[in-house]
């Protein structure tokens, strides 16, 4: 249980850091960050909605109201699709990949520092390794250039 309850406040109290430091710097939540990290990954640079939810693991209410934020910034469109009028996607627009580069390596030199303070690079190769095994974890690239990971 000690390491369940560490790992549910620790992502918590860290996910805050990081929103307010992009929220400062960039005008982005890291939800904002994510689903634009998401999209500019994806074919096409855009995804369905529901794949978007599941990808940041939010509702699909939670999507669309981050989706509107999106587009009245400019960063997104929603497209609908001409095969299925119930499926919408979400479309990743110049301005949206601009702000990510903008933010990315700000945002990865943020996290490299805390987990830097606090760890050294064999224990980050452990950490990573440990959290990897659990259900969904998966490694994803990196929107900075030259970031080796």
């Amino acid at each position: 249980m000690a390491a369940w309850v560490r790992l549910l406040r620790g992502h918590a109290a860290l996910r805050r850091l990081m929103s307010a430091r992009l929220q400062a710097d960039h005008g982005l939540t890291v939800s904002e960050y994510e689903a634009l990290l998401l999209l500019d990954e994806a074919d096409g640079a855009r995804l369905r909605g529901v794949d978007l939810a599941a990808g940041l693991v939010l509702t699909p209410s939670g999507v669309t109201r981050l989706l509107d934020r999106l587009g009245k910034l400019g960063f997104v469109r929603r497209e609908s699709c001409q095969g299925d009028a119930r499926v919408s996607y979400a479309v990743l627009l110049d301005a949206g990949r601009q702000r990510l580069a903008q933010a990315a390596c700000g945002h990865v030199a943020a996290i490299r520092a805390v987990f830097g303070e606090r760890y050294t690079d064999t224990e980050l190769g452990q950490l990573a390794e440990l959290l990897g095994r659990l259900p969904g974890a998966s490694t994803g690239a990196s929107a900075c250039a030259g970031d080796a990971g």
